[in-house]
């Protein structure tokens, strides 16, 4: 398949200072105003720049495999009953995830800056792995922090890192899982502003790391595009599902098609024990407010200090949200729903009987919407309406939490 190409479209947020709406933004310690400006203006430099994106096209191809299969669910679409199911498998993306579509663009930012050392912060760890991978490729240290209760729920990733190099930084405070790693992480960056280059995970962050995340990923959707052309003869599915935590595979999926209308976008995000129990149902239960540098969504008590967040997926167990989600959210352009761990449980079975992929426990939360969605979209649309999922990852890493709850 030729190598497809990003649609035309008029929706254009973040504004100039990095704000979806209300959400978004910059709120970093002065030490890092200079470090932002300057990745905002490489970002800004490359992001266009013919090389910059043909290497970044190369990396994808030759590297990461893209382009990935969009695979018809036969017999998940006959025991669900109505609309026709395909999955976007970006678990099968070198290192098992989407993560590396992006960890490669920003390796890449990296070196043109000149910068000598990576950081990162992981939950579930593929984020980890991906970063730790694209270091090795490049020839980049490499420190990645994570959480003690994720070290210990995700330790084929903690000795995946090890393996490529990189020094896993254990953080035992707090919750022991993303957020705290994520704070660790921002205090070794302001601590070496000038040699070290921050990779974020998700559209979360200070400006432009939402943005730039985004884009990143957004080759997953613009894919989609292209692949429904070849299969169904239409670019455009009816629905798009996919699993938010702090939403980047969600994003990179959505965004291509936030201009048809026609289009309804779900997400699904971590409900755990309820959203009367603990939970990580941040789009649901939270509200708005600050948290590493970006306003947005937030578990949050009236004081302000922040709640600690539950899911049995390590990549959803996080108290905040990208602020892009929040936009579209608060403009009704995609709906959210809270799926309980029990819930995502039954969707890794769902998804493995039927067609033998073993998801993550991650996506394992969007495929718990289907079943309700293929039906309600074939009384209203017609036996010929498509949803699309995102298989986001596979659920390798999960084994363990999976065979002790299931």
């Amino acid at each position: 398949m030729a190598e497809p190409s990003s649609p035309t479209t008029t929706y254009s947020a973040p504004d100039d200072t990095g704000h979806f709406g209300s959400y978004g933004g910059a709120f970093v310690p002065e030490i890092l105003t200079p470090v932002l400006e300057d990745l905002r203006a490489a970002y800004k430099t490359y992001k266009d720049d013919p090389d910059f994106k043909e290497e970044f096209r190369h990396h994808l191809r030759e590297y990461v495999g893209r382009p990935t299969p969009l695979s018809y669910c036969e017999r998940l679409t006959e025991e669900i009953g109505g609309a026709r199911i395909y999955a976007k498998r970006e678990d099968l993306c070198h290192t098992g995830a989407h993560k590396i579509n992006n960890t490669i663009g920003q390796i890449m930012l990296a070196t043109r800056m000149g910068k000598e050392r990576i950081i990162a912060e992981t939950g579930a760890g593929q984020h980890g792995v991906a970063t730790a991978t694209v270091c090795a490729k490049f020839g980049v240290d490499c420190v990645i922090y994570m959480g003690a209760e994720d070290i210990e729920r995700q330790r084929l990733n903690v000795e995946r890192m090890r393996l490529l190099g990189a020094e896993v930084r254990e953080v035992t405070t707090g919750s022991e899982t993303l957020k705290e790693a994520t704070s660790e992480a921002i205090r070794d960056w302001v601590s070496n502003p000038d040699d070290t280059f921050y990779i974020i995970g998700s559209v979360v962050g200070p400006h432009p790391y939402p943005m730039m995340v985004r884009d990143f990923h957004r080759v997953i959707g613009t894919e989609t595009r292209a692949q429904l052309r070849e299969v169904e003869g239409r670019e455009t599915p009816d629905a798009i599902v996919a699993c938010v935590g702090g939403g980047s595979n969600a994003m990179g999926i959505f965004h291509p098609f936030l201009d048809d209308e026609y289009v309804q976008m779900h997400g699904a995000e971590a409900a755990g024990e309820g959203l009367h129990g603990n939970h990580a149902a941040t789009l649901a239960k939270g509200s708005p407010g600050v948290l590493h540098g970006a306003m947005s969504y937030l578990l949050q008590n009236d004081e302000g200090q922040i709640e600690l967040a539950h899911s049995l997926s390590a990549g959803l167990d996080y108290p905040g949200v990208g602020p892009e989600h929040a936009y579209l959210r608060d403009t009704e352009r995609v709906t959210y729903h809270p799926v309980t761990d029990e819930d995502a449980l039954q969707g890794v079975k769902l998804l493995s009987e039927t067609e033998g992929i073993i998801p993550a426990l991650e996506t394992a939360h969007a495929m718990h919407l289907l079943p309700d969605l293929a039906r309600s979209l074939a009384e209203e649309r017609g036996d010929d309406a498509v949803i699309v999922f995102n298989c986001s990852g596979r659920g390798d890493k999960d084994m363990d939490t999976i065979a002790k709850h299931l």
